[in-house]
């Protein structure tokens, strides 16, 4: 082995479970988001639930797209339960209906890590100094190598590798029906509104693998649409409310001008990240001659596909940290915190204890950071690089 990787894996390994011991230790000693209201078995339970039910999520969609092109029948009997999600996938559409309620599960599970894992104010632990707890604790870097390590980067790898074996079982096929079922819901649907904007703006008819819609689909489909667009307003109105009211997990002594304009720029850096992966996979199908001529174009294409290809999945690792570091910075923002007995909009108690769970700030990332820029990236990749 190439001595610098082997230096590389070592110490990653040690970031890792020095990560993992911390995040342990803080949730035995209650100082964390849960393990503060309630017992540290439960943050435990929830934290490492959410991360094992990650490692499927990631690791299904690698499989199930990379199983695509491959002849059903000839696993059918081998991996019956693979056989099984891919007669769902890949019939019509579903594919695309798969992808996008699994994209609102992966921004689910990185907010319930951080209901269970995120440290509170003023945290203390073994004594360690306050610039070794602002990198781990405060910056979020344990919770963030734990999510990617554990639950992102190791499942894609060895689902790439093993795609029938990884997803040969009731829990990956419960993890897609899941996926369908949030897609079904509508509550995504807003999604669907930008795409159809992009399609008209690039003057480009949306390609579909099923049947036109009947008058009654059609109304039930634009009926979702308008549902999910007036929750996703609403989702926008208690954040922006909460944010100005000074009434969020953000840190102490931020202005709250400056905690919108925090927002605004991680909503885009999570935007640009996602929207790149999807332009940078469909410009490495087209030929150097039809890259275009955009100065900026032709160096982001000529430093991802020099040498050997090793850029391309340095990119895609680098791409990973930065997207969950920016999710859970947008969990802290977003979150909300108001005093006891005190609610926004004079809703009740209950509905308030839910939207502090952080959930409303999971769906504004999923439509306005992740899907919408992924759409816009595929309809035009040259322009968006």
């Amino acid at each position: 082995m190439d001595p610098i990787k082997l230096i590389k894996s070592v110490y990653s390994s040690l970031l890792l479970c020095f990560s993992i011991a911390i995040i342990m230790g803080m949730i035995a000693t209650k100082q964390t988001n849960l393990s503060e209201n309630a017992h540290p078995a439960a943050a435990y339970c929830l934290l490492w639930a959410a991360i094992i039910w990650l490692t499927m999520v990631e690791g299904g969609q690698a499989s199930l797209v990379g199983l695509i092109p491959v002849n059903a029948e000839l696993y059918a009997n081998s991996h019956p339960k693979a056989y099984k999600c891919t007669q769902i996938t890949n019939k019509g559409d579903n594919l695309d209906r798969y992808l996008l309620g699994r994209q609102f599960m992966v921004v689910l599970v990185v907010f319930c890590v951080n209901i269970s894992g995120g440290p509170i104010g003023g945290a203390e632990i073994w004594g360690f100094p306050a610039w070794l707890k602002g990198i781990f604790l405060e910056a979020g870097l344990a919770m963030i190598l734990l999510t990617c390590n554990i639950g992102q980067l190791a499942s894609q790898v060895n689902a790439s590798l093993c795609m029938l074996d990884y997803t040969d079982n009731y829990f990956a096929l419960f993890t897609l029906w899941v996926a369908m079922a949030i897609e079904f819901s509508g509550l995504l649907h807003a999604s669907y509104l930008v795409q159809l904007a992009v399609a008209a703006l690039a003057g480009k008819k949306i390609e579909s693998n099923e049947e036109p819609r009947s008058v009654g689909a059609s109304i039930f489909f634009f009926a979702r649409c308008l549902a999910s667009l007036a929750i996703l307003c609403f989702c926008l109105a208690v954040t922006f409310e909460s944010l100005f009211a000074g009434k969020t997990t953000m840190w102490e002594g931020v202005p709250p001008t400056v905690a919108v304009i925090v927002f605004f720029i991680l909503m885009a850096l999570v935007g640009m990240l996602e929207g790149m992966q999807v332009a940078f996979f469909a410009v490495a199908k087209l030929p150097k001659s039809e890259r275009g001529s955009s100065p900026f174009a032709i160096k982001t294409c000529e430093l991802l596909f020099r040498g050997e290809g090793y850029n391309m999945p340095a990119f895609m690792v680098g791409r990973q940290l930065c997207v969950v570091s920016c999710m859970f910075f947008i969990a802290r923002v977003t979150s909300l915190n108001y005093p006891e007995g005190e609610t926004i909009f004079g809703v009740s108690a209950g509905l308030q204890s839910f939207f502090e769970l952080g959930f409303l700030g999971a769906l504004i990332t999923t439509i306005l950071a992740s899907i919408s820029w992924q759409l816009v990236a595929s309809a035009f990749p040259m322009l968006f690089l």
